[in-house]
Order: structure tokens, then C-alpha cells, then sequence
């Protein structure tokens, strides 16, 4: 595919080489950004959380995934103004995507998504439950407004033409509104709807976030990633569909949007959800929680400690491991653990049932895996990105003998080898003993015999240590 010339590639800037992406040359702007402290501190936060206990090669960083899906932004959104000049994309608007791009996840706290998706929630719930509605793109925002005052960047934004308007475009792309039924943003008119399709599509989820992150992630994983990105940006074009204009595909090209989900889920099956990446993850949520009264994780995410919260990285679970605190006795002993490979003990795991069955079931391993309050329900889900519903329900395609005008494919006329669910929630049972004595060998084999039971009862014949029945496949 032949890319056109980018504004990255008519400034001096500076050049960076991606092993995904290749050579990325980037706005002196963007390299300002990069050089903060704020940003900087991507360096230190993993993009995969607990994934490299289970895939050592997985250890890559915010800071390379933030770079690419700011190449990638601005890579779209010049592609799109080659082809189209009507659509009117000035050079100050790519640039402002290309900063949204790598901006879009300054918030993240340590190991990523452990920290506000379980540690955070955690806490929480055992307080008051005022950060339940926190979420790290709130963060991102509040720490891009920082990182500008704080570096005295706005002269520098200024300088390259970016006025108050386009810092409130910029902030809207990163953390834009969900519900778009009217139009919420200030940044830039309805006309311009499309350009917040490029980093975070609340539309329909396909945006160059998830492009870098799906490769990015297999890369340094040694998986394949099936989604081919550069053919998104050779046929996409930005097309009118019920009133707004949005970023379209050839009707053609479905098969290779849906390779992109099926990598998703794909990932989190194997990689993401993985039981004992999620056992790590649990592990150290819980060394978290145990150290929070000491390093007081769970207050830096309140907006007067935001130098705080800057300060926090992986580097956490060091802290805590090197502590000789004895507040962090606890703490320090389920991080040696987790590097002692001595993890939770695994029960089981089906198909998701209704609460009043998970407490009758609860009810009946507690009989046999004492003391109460030992036992860790991790419900989860694989799914395509938008639970049941089909993912290209809200993706607009155009015809190459009407390229301009976008619509929907009738689920009918899409292909019959799609799954009959996009969806399936499971959960997982943990038991919080770190113990290996015969007494704890014991009691898990029971509590894995009773959980097989209550899920095939009709099943007879003993049952192996992975609580599958002996002389089945």
C-alpha cells in the first residue's frame, strides 16, 4: 500500500523505529509531549498488567502503544484527506488527532487495567464507593492538562497554530461521550464527525487504538494477528449515513472486520483472561489492597493528588517486595509469592449462572474450603466488543458505484459462518490459600469434585486434578 506523505514527514521531528510499524517520524510537538516527565512515566507501566507471568515476552509498555496509535491517527486521518480534499481536514486537525492518539492513555496507573478495572474497585467497594465511576480516561484528560501547564507547553501548542478550541477537541477525542444520539461536542461541528472515529470509536469499537494494540500485542506475544490495518486504510473513506458523516468500508471488506474482533477475542481467550494471568493479577490486586493504608494507592487517583498519582507505576510492586515496613508483612508476602510461582489455588470454571446459584454454590465449597471469606468469584466474558450484538451492527460500508453514501448490511445478508452468540460469561472459582501441605491437597481435591458434581451431575467416575472426568477427552 503506498501511504501518503504525512504531516509527520513535512516537519522536522523525530524519527523513532517501531518494531511494528517500522520507521515513525513524529511532529516536534508530539516530541515535546513525549519528553515530560507525565508522559514518560509510560515507560514503567506494562501494557498487559499480569500477562508476562504467563507470556514472558509480553512486557511491553504504554509508552510504545501510545507512540504507534499516534503514527497510526495521524496515518488514517492523512489517508482519508488525500482522497477526499472536500472533507477539508487542515493540517492542525491531524495534528490534533495524532496528540490525542498519544495521549489517549496517560491515566493508566500501574500494571494498566489491573489498577482501575480491580484494585481501584476493590477499594472502593470496601469504603465509600466514590471511584466506581472513575475510569482512566478521566485520568488521561486531567493529565494532559497538567503535563501542558506544568511543561509550559501551550506556547509551544500556539506556536504550531492549535488555539483553545482544538485542546478542547483533543480532549474529547480521548475521552469522548458515549452517547452521541445528539451531538455532545464542542471541539468541532457535526460536520466533522468522523475525525472522532479515529483514536476511541464509541460507534462501533474499530479505531487505531485497537489496530495497535492487536498487533502490537501478538507481535510480542509470538501470536498471529489475522486483521490486516493497512487494508482499512486503503479502502476507508469518510461517507454520509443518517444525517452524519462517518468513516466507511468497502461492503466487500467484511470478512477482514471481523478477523479484527475475532483477534480480540482471540486474545482475551488465550491471553487476557487467561486463569492464572488472572490469578497473578488477583494476587497482586490483593498486595495492593493490603499495602493501600501505607502507600495510599487509592487516594492518588483524587484530582488534588495528582502529583501522586504521576508517581505511581509498576514500580509499586518493588516497593512493596523491598519494604521492611511492618505494616507490609501481608503484602510483601503474596508478591513473593507470586514470584515463588506459588499462586491461588484453581477450582473451576463454567458458564456463568445467576447470583442466587452462586451462593448456594459458594454455600457448599465453604463447607470444605475453610476459613469463610477465602473463596475469589472472577466473573468475566468473551466477546467481540459489543456483548451479543454482532460488532458491524453500527459499522456503515459504502458500494464502489456509490462511494459516497454509507449504509448498514441487514444482519441477513452478512455471512452464515458467523458464531449464533457473540457472547459467553463465564466464572472462575480461586481459592486464597498459598499453602501446599497434604491437609490443603486434600480439601481442593473435594472442593473440585464437589464443583464438577453441582455442574455434571449425572457425570459418574472419579474426577483428575484438572476436575475433568478420567478416560474423557
Amino acid at each position: 500500500m503506498v501511504v501518503p506523505q504525512t504531516i509527520t514527514q513535512k516537519v522536522e521531528g523525530k524519527v523513532f523505529h517501531d518494531p511494528v510499524h517500522g520507521q515513525i517520524a513524529l511532529h516536534p510537538l508530539l516530541v515535546k509531549i513525549i519528553d515530560t516527565p507525565e508522559f514518560q512515566r509510560l515507560r514503567n507501566i506494562k501494557q498487559l498488567g499480569g500477562v508476562p507471568f504467563v507470556y514472558p515476552s509480553g512486557c511491553h509498555t504504554r509508552f510504545e502503544h501510545s507512540i504507534g496509535v499516534a503514527h497510526l491517527a495521524g496515518e488514517l486521518a492523512y489517508n482519508l484527506r488525500s482522497r477526499q480534499e472536500e472533507l477539508n481536514i487542515t493540517e492542525e486537525e491531524i495534528l490534533c488527532v495524532q496528540i490525542a492518539g498519544l495521549c489517549h492513555d496517560l491515566g493508566h496507573g500501574p500494571f494498566s487495567h489491573l489498577f482501575d478495572n480491580m484494585f481501584i474497585q476493590k477499594a472502593k467497594d470496601s469504603q465509600d464507593n466514590s471511584g466506581n465511576s472513575w475510569k482512566h480516561e478521566d485520568a488521561s484528560v486531567r493529565l494532559f492538562d497538567h503535563l501542558l501547564t506544568k511543561n509550559g507547553l501551550e506556547a509551544e501548542l500556539k506556536e504550531h497554530g492549535l488555539k483553545e478550541k482544538d485542546l478542547t477537541f483533543i480532549k474529547e477525542m480521548i475521552n469522548p461521550e458515549k452517547n452521541q444520539d445528539k451531538w455532545p461536542f464542542k471541539g468541532r461541528g457535526e460536520e466533522k464527525s468522523f475525525l472522532y472515529e479515529i483514536v476511541a470509536n464509541k460507534l462501533n469499537g474499530i479505531d487505531v487504538d485497537k489496530f495497535d494494540y492487536l498487533d502490537r500485542d501478538c507481535h510480542h506475544l509470538g501470536l498471529k494477528n489475522t486483521f490486516d490495518y493497512r487494508r482499512f486504510f486503503l479502502l476507508a473513506r469518510v461517507c454520509e449515513a443518517e444525517g452524519r458523516k462517518h468513516i466507511c468500508m468497502r461492503e466487500k471488506d467484511t470478512g477482514n472486520l471481523y478477523d479484527m474482533f475475532y483477534s480480540r477475542y482471540s486474545l482475551h481467550r488465550r491471553v487476557y483472561q487467561h486463569k492464572v494471568t488472572k490469578n497473578v493479577e488477583m494476587m497482586i490486586t490483593d498486595a495492593f489492597r493490603s499495602a493501600d493504608p501505607v502507600l495510599k494507592l487509592s487516594e492518588a487517583i483524587q484530582e488534588e493528588n495528582i502529583e501522586d498519582y504521576i508517581k505511581l507505576t509498576d514500580e509499586v510492586f518493588g516497593k512493596i517486595l523491598q519494604s521492611t515496613d511492618e505494616n507490609m508483612v501481608e503484602a510483601r508476602a503474596i508478591l513473593q509469592n507470586v514470584h515463588k510461582r506459588n499462586l491461588y489455588k484453581f477450582v473451576g470454571e463454567a458458564k456463568d449462572i445467576p447470583d442466587e446459584e452462586k451462593q448456594r454454590l459458594i454455600t457448599k465449597l465453604k463447607e470444605i474450603l475453610l476459613p469463610p471469606g477465602s473463596l475469589e468469584f472472577h466473573t468475566f466474558k468473551f466477546d467481540y466488543g459489543k456483548g451479543d450484538a454482532d460488532p458491524l451492527d453500527k459499522m456503515y460500508f459504502y458500494r464502489k458505484d456509490n462511494p459516497e453514501t454509507g449504509f448498514l448490511i441487514p444482519s441477513e445478508e452478512r455471512s452464515t459462518l458467523l458464531p449464533e452468540h457473540f457472547c459467553e460469561k463465564r466464572f472462575r472459582v480461586y481459592w486464597k490459600n498459598t499453602e501446599n501441605n497434604d491437609e490443603a491437597e486434600e480439601k481442593l481435591k473435594k472442593a473440585k469434585e464437589r464443583f464438577f458434581t453441582w455442574f455434571h451431575p449425572d457425570t459418574v467416575g472419579a474426577q483428575t486434578e484438572d476436575g475433568n472426568n478420567e478416560g474423557q477427552n
